[in-house]
């Protein structure tokens, strides 16, 4: 039986987690109020974010670039899209 949270993202019942998918208390923060769907949306944006702004992830620069979008975006007023972003045409 999965687990449940109330995300703090879609604002709505979820299917939580299966595990804490970064370290330390934000993490945990994460596990405990983000569900898998709203954790997707992170990744597809956190994907973007290091392509349109060329981050090498390794660097301590660009990780605490991420881990600040990554709050922001998951529980805050949302993570701001590169002013050159331009989304794929499907």
């Amino acid at each position: 039986m999965s687990r449940t949270v109330n995300c703090a993202l879609l604002k709505k019942e979820a299917e939580g987690l299966d595990y804490a998918p970064y370290p330390g208390e934000l993490g945990q923060r994460i596990y405990d109020s983000i569900s898998k769907e709203a954790w997707q949306r992170w990744v597809a944006h956190q994907t973007m974010l290091i392509n349109e702004n060329r981050l090498t992830p390794v660097e301590p620069e660009a990780r605490k670039f991420l881990e600040t979008e990554m709050e922001k975006f998951l529980f805050g007023e949302g993570s701001a899209v590169p002013k050159q972003y331009v989304p794929p045409s499907n």
